[in-house]
């Protein structure tokens, strides 16, 4: 009688720990088919936060920027050159009265670049902005313009004046037909009164991207 007791005892212990097992296994099926969504979202969402923390540390470590004015187009295409060979970030400098063809005509003594050639009063020339979002960050500008009579097209000098250079280094570069980058660098510096500014270099008008790519690579020590 005691054994049989026993026996009976020893059978419903038994079928008690296997429905409990099997619930167990039920419960975490269900529990893992309910997580995968969310886990892929959670890694998602943790990818994504990667991605952020990466494009937030290459803009925060965003180094190297890249200033230009461009009259007719060939500053503007050595300037992405160097942008997408260095890596940098990009700001245009544009004046609030653009210039037109007629204004850019030097020949013509009373075209607006030759009225303001003649009288410096009339080089403030206003621009649509001279705020760089994120200034301080940069160790390193590059500063591009066309070379009008021998010196940085003046809606440069605007931007600059606008800045504090102080603890970046500043490179020059320029665009002409004939003439070298000459002066316009220094006067520049002069302009600015704080910065390291860099000899700087001056492109041909037709200058091809490969030969601005190659300068800049070379500069390796100053960016």
């Amino acid at each position: 009688m005691k054994i049989r007791r026993i026996i009976v005892a020893l059978l419903t212990c038994t079928l008690m720990v296997v429905g409990i097992t099997g619930c167990g296994s039920t419960n975490s099926s269900n529990q893992s088919q309910e997580n995968t969504p969310t886990q892929e979202k959670t890694d998602s969402s943790t990818s994504s936060e990667k991605n952020s923390t990466k494009n937030n540390d290459t803009a925060s470590e965003g180094k190297v920027l890249v200033v230009y004015y461009s009259a007719s187009g060939r500053t503007k295409a050595v300037a992405n050159t160097i942008v997408q060979t260095a890596g940098a970030d990009v700001f245009e400098i544009v004046p609030t009265e653009v210039y037109s063809d007629a204004d850019l005509d030097w020949t013509d003594d009373n075209s607006r670049v030759s009225k303001e050639h003649d009288d410096k009063s009339l080089r403030d020339v206003e621009l649509t902005s001279t705020t760089v979002k994120n200034w301080d960050s940069y160790d390193t500008v590059f500063i591009g313009y066309p070379i009008w009579w021998g010196i940085a097209a003046w809606p440069t000098d605007t931007f600059v004046k606008a800045n504090d250079f102080k603890g970046k280094t500043v490179i020059p570069f320029c665009t002409a037909a004939s003439s070298g980058i000459g002066e316009s660098g220094t006067l520049l510096a002069e302009e600015a009164g704080t910065g390291d500014w860099q000899d700087g270099m001056r492109f041909s008008s037709d200058v091809e991207s490969s030969e601005v790519a190659e300068w800049v690579k070379g500069l390796e020590k100053e960016i």
